[in-house]
């Protein structure tokens, strides 16, 4: 009697973009039977000195009425020069304008959440554990109100 072939587990080393397409399109498939929402888009807001020189930038996504950030830097030598609250403003906008009226991101510990909380963010939870003893922090601001 032959023996059934059995599943196999395989660590990959690199990036697996098939798993990865693949993945996602389960997942999203999965997320858009419990939720009736598939539509994600993405966008980004990017400001540049006369030079063309990238100063600071933001990428977000948007999955029905919520607006994830991703992202938002700012060169050194022009974190105190307001870019920072201008992208925000403008992807808080575009979110808007995209149907959203809830944007939620998280900051580690060492990097900006009292920046966003001065925004009207609000803590929802924290991740122990971050190199260096840091926490990643959750926040969410309902929008248009």
């Amino acid at each position: 009697m032959a023996s059934e072939p059995q599943p196999q587990l395989t660590v990959v080393g690199e990036r697996d973009s098939d798993l990865q397409q693949r993945l996602e399109r389960e997942l999203i498939a999965f997320n858009t039977s419990r939720t009736g929402n598939a539509e994600r888009t993405s966008f980004a807001v990017r400001v540049t000195d006369a030079d063309g020189e990238l100063i600071g930038g933001l990428t977000a996504s948007t999955w029905g009425s919520l607006c994830s950030i991703g992202l938002l830097w700012v060169r050194e030598d022009s974190r105190k020069d307001g870019w920072g609250t201008q992208l925000l403003r403008a992807a808080e906008a575009e979110a808007i304008q995209r149907g959203c009226d809830q944007i939620v991101v998280s900051s580690f510990t060492f990097q900006a959440p009292l920046f966003y909380q001065r925004y009207g963010y609000v803590e929802t939870g924290r991740m122990p554990g971050i190199p260096g003893g840091h926490e990643d922090v959750q926040m969410h601001k309902r929008l248009g109100s």
